[in-house]
């Protein structure tokens, strides 16, 4: 009887070393799985933040009509004519030199000055290029015209009296003013025209220079040395000169 029982005891003990790898490796799978986390990754949010940026970028490209996919947001640095103009530095121009670039000659950019800024308009050679509504802006700096609207007579940079322009016609009331009184009106309504100019010139100034199309390049040098000539206002300029207010 106790031989059996040492038979049994010693069959256990034979067949403990089978089972014990199974167990070991039930315990390390659980083990593994306990240390499994639950929470989202970095990585999980990089691919969300990833697939929301390509789904805006092709949203933008088709609702601008493939032209841009940053919804029209174009930085100066993607644009290979500014990069160029950037890296080769700003150009100074005379008047004689800004003549070149009226778009006559298809292998020079078109350019044009407002307030002695030059600013390439060659993406719109269809406008300002020969036989274009706006080619006689183009080779000038054409900024009183920009002020009367006088295309013909003004395409010119001097400014000198155009701020009549912006000066109330008189009335029968300024004959009961004394001289002192008409002499400071005078210089008030002066001062309020010039005004009035320099912000018709920034606004054009600003029109060029934040196109999406158009760019700075540079400045047109030796204007001070340009010879003065007396100009009258022009009859569309007249025209637009404002009625004075009575209290």
């Amino acid at each position: 009887m106790s031989d059996l029982r040492q038979r049994q005891v010693a069959s256990s003990a034979s067949k403990e070393p089978d089972n014990q790898p199974a167990i070991d490796t039930k315990l390390k799978k659980q083990k593994r799985n306990g240390n499994k986390r639950t929470g989202i990754s970095l990585l999980d949010i990089i691919r969300v933040l990833v697939t929301l940026v390509v789904a805006s970028c092709g949203l933008s490209y088709y609702m601008t009509s493939s032209e841009s996919v940053l919804w029209g947001y174009r930085p100066w640095f993607t644009r290979w004519p500014v990069l160029v103009r950037y890296i080769k530095g700003p150009l100074h121009l005379t008047l004689s030199d800004l003549t070149l670039y009226n778009g006559s000659d298809p292998s020079l950019p078109v350019y044009l000055s407002v307030n002695s800024t030059i600013f390439d308009v060659s993406a719109n050679r269809m406008m300002y290029g020969p036989g274009g509504h706006y080619n006689f802006f183009t080779g000038r700096d054409a900024t009183r015209a920009f002020v009367t609207g006088c295309f013909q007579e003004d395409l010119t940079h001097d400014l000198s009296g155009v701020e009549e322009m912006f000066i109330p016609i008189d009335d029968g009331e300024v004959r009961r003013l004394s001289s002192g009184e008409r002499k400071i009106r005078r210089e008030q309504d002066v001062r309020m025209a010039r005004a009035s100019v320099r912000k018709q010139v920034a606004h054009w100034e600003g029109f060029f220079r934040n196109h999406k199309k158009y760019f700075e390049v540079g400045r047109v040098v030796g204007l001070d040395e340009e010879p003065k000539v007396e100009r009258e206002l022009c009859r569309a300029a007249q025209q637009q000169r404002p009625e004075r207010k009575v209290d």
